[in-house]
């Protein structure tokens, strides 16, 4: 049973004197605990709703089209607590966190429901058999599961949990069932790497066709690691030999499946010095939050919005532009404004590498940079018109940074209006013209 908060005016529940407080106690008889069984019983036409009221119950009755939402409000988006983690891996990056964050920095979910409506991924240590029995019910899918390793010892170490490596039976039942399964593995020298690192992507394939990709990232390190298990970076050489190692089976499975499924972040060909490939070889970018493609995707848009007959040969009057982005896309973001100052006349632009002072210099993705790392190593830089950095930088409400600072104070501080801009061809190109809608 969940409290509502709660009634749209005019809605289907308000026409059914349904109120504020109430209590939603089940749906056609089916007792509600979340959001995702709240989902799933309301898709019938006709619905019967129990609910309490100053703890007496009563029934409505309602019809609907099959989507359409009632209007009911609840005090959070799941109607129920996150599941926190309940792990202790050995390459949390949560732990490797500095004190003083804001205290929601510091929370680590490990939720199967926020795997569905956000693409988080779980671990699933989470989840019972019961759990299994609805994610099949409700034919939830995909789930997106950090793996890690399918090595059951290796994972319990790698996790601190004995559960780690049991657990792994719910990706048999789950790709049994036909539910989609979207992996994720964190390298760490020496632990799930090289040989272990085949182990796993041998077993995942395996459940091909459920599986449909698995994203091999880096693990991060900040400069807060003390205390913690020993980790170590890879190397440049390092990278570009996982690279080979995961392209060499991603072309096996090609030949046996039609499909790579095994992709590295972009953050290995980074490090290894490597040009990310072209677009055919991230087929449909099915690991692209995961960082997986991102920067040949934001070339291909960029190259093909060049050629855009309505973009302006030349601007109106000078501009000057910069833009502040981590050491990892610096080259990246340099090359393409490069290109768009050569098409657009009077255009410049000053890409600046901000340097990762607050995690640690090996940290270098632009969404772990704080605003006072932005504003000190800016300070004394020509700026010009106007400063963009990466909306990923900011909180998901996109009002913050990191550290709390505000694009507002970022502004105040550097003297230079700001702006946040989306890794998106079309919108990059806008914000560096300095438009605010789209041509």
């Amino acid at each position: 049973m969940v409290r509502i908060l709660a009634v749209l005016p005019k809605s289907s529940a308000a026409h059914a004197g349904i109120r504020g407080g109430d209590v939603l106690l089940t749906v056609n008889g089916y007792a509600i605990n979340d959001v995702l069984d709240y989902r799933f019983y309301l898709t019938d036409t006709t619905v019967s709703l129990t609910l309490s009221r100053n703890n007496e119950a009563y029934t409505v009755h309602m019809s609907k089209g099959e989507y359409d939402d009632i209007g009911l409000e609840f005090e959070t988006p799941l109607m129920d607590k996150k599941h926190s983690c309940a792990n202790k891996c050995v390459f949390c990056f949560i732990d490797q966190l500095p004190p003083g964050m804001r205290e929601s920095l510091y929370f680590k979910d490990d939720d199967d429901r926020l795997s569905f409506l956000h693409g988080n991924y779980v671990t699933l240590t989470n989840l019972k058999d019961a759990d299994i029995d609805r994610i099949i019910k409700m034919h939830i899918s995909p789930v997106n599961v950090s793996v890690h390793t399918t090595n059951p010892e290796l994972r319990v170490k790698m996790m601190k949990n004995k559960h780690a490596g049991e657990v792994l039976k719910y990706l048999d039942r789950m790709a049994g069932a036909g539910i989609a399964l979207c992996t994720q593995i964190v390298l760490c020298k020496g632990l799930n790497d090289g040989a272990e690192l085949d182990r796993t992507m041998r077993d995942l394939a395996a459940y091909h066709p459920a599986l449909r990709s698995c994203a091999i990232v880096p693990v991060g390190l900040t400069k807060y690691r003390e205390k913690l298990y020993p980790l170590e970076a890879l190397t440049p050489e390092e990278c570009a030999d996982v690279i080979d190692q995961v392209n060499r089976f991603g072309d096996e499975c090609l030949k046996t499946y039609g499909t790579r499924l095994f992709y590295c972040a972009d953050e290995f060909y980074v490090r290894a010095g490597r040009k990310t490939p072209d677009e055919d070889y991230y087929e449909d970018y099915s690991q692209i939050e995961n960082g997986v493609g991102m920067l040949t995707s934001l070339e291909s848009e960029f190259d093909f919005e060049l050629d855009d007959p309505d973009l302006p040969a030349t601007l109106p009057s000078p501009r000057t532009v910069s833009v502040a982005t981590g050491a990892a896309a610096y080259d990246h973001i340099t090359m393409l404004a490069s290109r768009l100052c050569n098409r657009v006349s009077g255009l410049s632009v000053n890409v600046y590498r901000i340097i990762n002072r607050f995690f640690g210099e090996s940290v270098t993705v632009a969404g772990l940079l704080t605003g006072k790392d932005v504003a000190e190593q800016l300070a004394d830089k020509a700026l010009g018109d106007e400063l963009l950095f990466p909306a990923v930088m900011l909180r998901a409400d996109g009002d913050v940074f990191l550290d709390d600072m505000t694009p507002a104070e970022l502004s105040e501080r550097l003297g230079v209006p700001v702006r946040a801009s989306e890794s998106d061809g079309r919108k990059l190109i806008n914000a560096l013209l300095g438009f605010s809608e789209e041509i």
